[in-house]
């Protein structure tokens, strides 16, 4: 039998992947996944790749973005292209190493015009500078 928290996102995700399809503003891309065998494992079956239908927010449009554990002193620093896709894998334990950290709360964001600039930021805040500022902000 699966978990509650796995039957709650693979039910988040439906709901994004129905969003997307039925919203015509937004383009569906198409992104290889792996998942953990410990998630869809309770039949001893390997599923292998699965893909994910998401909806992007903006073609182009990146954020980076420092999430801080609100049980540990921990504080991750990541990019992507769609923040509330990205806060919810990290809140539902699909990254693994931010599993053991849950829950996060979203510290700090910007937006950035395309990826090679969003890096560049990401870079810089995962540097000693970079995480100084960023324990200021906490």
């Amino acid at each position: 039998m699966l978990e509650s928290s796995t039957i709650v996102g693979i039910l988040a995700l439906v709901a994004e992947l129905v969003d997307a399809l039925v919203s015509n503003t937004n383009e569906v891309t198409l992104v290889p996944v792996r998942l953990r065998p410990k998630v869809l494992n309770p039949l001893k079956s390997n599923f292998g790749r699965v893909f994910l239908l998401y909806s992007q927010m903006e073609s182009g449009s990146y954020f980076v973005y420092a999430i801080k554990s609100e049980v540990k002193e921990y504080i991750y620093v990541g990019m992507t292209n769609d923040l509330t896709r990205r806060l919810h894998q990290h809140n539902s334990g699909w990254n693994r190493s931010t599993k053991a950290y849950i829950p996060f709360k979203l510290i700090y964001q910007e937006e950035c015009e395309d990826r090679k600039s969003a890096r560049l930021r990401e870079k810089y805040w995962k540097s000693a500078a970079g995480k100084r500022k960023l324990k200021t902000l906490r």
